[in-house]
């Protein structure tokens, strides 16, 4: 199956992993990376622009493409990263043959459930998906990482830029 087959949120969540049998861990494997507890004075976010969904596999890779620009550029403590959104929702894939001579068996059963193959993150337009804290000078090198990481999503994306409260409390 391709990734556009689930890209859209037309029909309900399908979340309880209790219930479900065989549901694949997601691929995201840190979900927090760098210092947390560093002087940062920015916050640039990568927004979604529309409502959808982003499976675990395009996450990761957006997450390990953005960490690769700005890690190579500022060194393991010169930023914090963090992948705000978690994917619950679980997708499910009915398997059908379609092989030459496979005409009996390709019609398959009507309705069918499927089998759970990934997870999806569920998200609205507006919504944040990577957050990346730095300084001022490293600005233009985190909207480089996020615009490669971007291209990793199949929602259209936009970056937001915003001043953090404790950065201009600078004493004489």
């Amino acid at each position: 199956m391709k990734g556009r087959n689930y890209r859209q949120t037309d029909k309900h969540p399908y979340t309880r992993p209790e219930f479900i049998h065989g549901v694949p861990p997601p691929r995201v494997s840190k979900f927090t990376m760098g210092d947390p507890n560093g002087p940062w004075e920015y916050e640039l976010a990568l927004v979604s622009m529309g409502d959808g969904q982003i499976r675990h596999n395009a996450l990761e890779a957006a997450r390990v493409a953005t960490n690769k620009v700005v890690q190579d550029a500022l060194g393991e403590k010169g930023y914090y990263l963090r992948v705000a959104v978690y994917p619950h929702h679980v997708l499910r894939e009915h398997k059908v043959a379609t092989q030459a001579g496979a005409d009996r068996l390709s019609q398959g059963m009507k309705r069918a459930f499927g089998v759970p193959i990934g997870t999806a993150a569920r998200v609205k337009a507006g919504q944040n998906i990577i957050i990346i804290r730095v300084g001022e000078n490293a600005i233009p090198i985190v909207k480089e990482a996020f615009r490669r990481g971007a291209s990793k999503i199949p929602l259209p994306t936009r970056v937001d830029v915003r001043a953090l409260k404790n950065s201009g409390s600078k004493k004489d």
